[in-house]
């Protein structure tokens, strides 16, 4: 049995591969949305969400649907939504929000196709988290297409640059994203 440091580099390793803009990917998210209805608790469950880059019409983005779930409790969540997802083939962690295991901590899936292949990433917060201003971006992007395609040309650049390291990936965007985040917020 695989152990969770284990889990935790496989998928830390796995490829970064920037694609172009996908038609597909809101299906793929309505499709997935109508799934956690039909199969987790309604009463932990509350508003599911499309976001990320997948979620801005014709942005490059890694071929990966983000879902962000609002949930009323991590506790509920830990207990009665993980075996559910684990038990449908699902990847679960507990991520911290902030650095190297720094609380808050949210729930974290990962849905693979037959293949292996990453489709989906289903974060699970409860309402208060930062989380939430992930949809600011989103909107702003959608907005100003002239920002969305600067990000997508950065997307591309650091794909490039960090290849097979997602932290890496992830971390170079964050100054980007927050700057964006901020001037939507205001």
């Amino acid at each position: 049995m695989e152990t969770l440091q284990q889990k935790v580099a496989r998928v830390l390793k796995e490829e970064v591969a920037v694609v172009p803009y996908d038609p597909r990917w809101p299906e793929m998210f309505e499709q997935e949305r109508l799934h956690l209805l039909y199969c987790l608790p309604a009463d932990v469950v509350k508003r599911i969400e499309h976001f990320g880059s997948t979620a801005v019409p014709g942005l490059l983005a890694k071929p990966i649907v983000d879902i962000l779930v609002e949930v009323t409790s991590h506790d509920e969540t830990k207990q009665r939504i993980a075996p559910l997802l684990e038990a449908q083939g699902y990847d679960s962690f507990w991520r911290p929000s902030w650095g190297d295991d720094m609380p808050p901590f949210y729930a974290w899936f990962i849905k693979r196709d037959k293949d292996g292949n990453r489709t989906h990433h289903i974060h699970m917060v409860e309402s208060h988290f930062e989380h939430w201003d992930r949809l600011l971006f989103r909107d702003y992007l959608i907005e100003y297409p002239d920002v969305a395609q600067e990000y997508g040309n950065l997307k591309m650049r650091l794909s490039s640059a960090h290849q097979n390291d997602r932290v890496a990936y992830t971390q170079a965007k964050s100054d980007f994203i927050g700057r964006v985040t901020e001037t939507a917020k205001q």
